[in-house]
């Protein structure tokens, strides 16, 4: 079994007692320490993928994710609900459509009939995930993780086109 403070092997050698093990930094990605942040296009397709810590906000790659990108509305869930992200949003000639968090002190309004298309985001990830390497997550370091989403990426816009 394997705690967070060291490994624990057969011997009491093993750990040393007053040596803390190292924390995991971004290249150690195995388990459920990973988060896939994705945005789609107006299909459905993967357009742009992300690669955090599992401990890491969703609004904290918001702002990656979009730039550079043209549409007409941004559709995200509450965890990217903040200020900077509606405020980039708007300035990128999108229309942010993002339910507001419960605990805003004042809740914005968002168009509840259009964010019913974000199922698109969430069919993105079923997509994704039906490759056992990335449902399981085998990849011991962030840029093979990130090599094989963007693999599965290539092989859905390749069953379509």
């Amino acid at each position: 079994m394997v705690d967070d403070r060291c490994i624990s092997l057969q011997g009491a050698s093993a750990c040393s007692w007053g040596q803390r093990r190292q924390s995991r930094d971004e290249s150690h990605k195995r388990g459920l320490n990973s988060k896939i942040h994705l945005a789609v296009d107006a299909h459905g397709m993967p357009v742009r993928a992300i690669i955090t810590k599992g401990t890491r906000a969703d609004c904290s790659q918001a702002q990656a994710l979009i730039s550079g990108f043209e549409a007409e509305c941004l559709l995200a869930d509450r965890g990217y609900d903040s200020d900077a992200i509606v405020e980039q949003a708007c300035e990128q000639g999108m229309k942010p459509v993002i339910p507001p968090r419960k605990n805003r002190k004042t809740p914005r309004v968002y168009d509840v009939d259009l964010y019913k298309i974000r199922h698109l985001v969430e069919n993105a990830f079923l997509h994704l995930k039906r490759w056992r390497g990335i449902a399981t997550r085998y990849a011991k370091n962030v840029d093979s993780f990130l090599a094989a989403v963007q693999i599965r990426c290539i092989a859905i816009w390749g069953a379509i086109l």
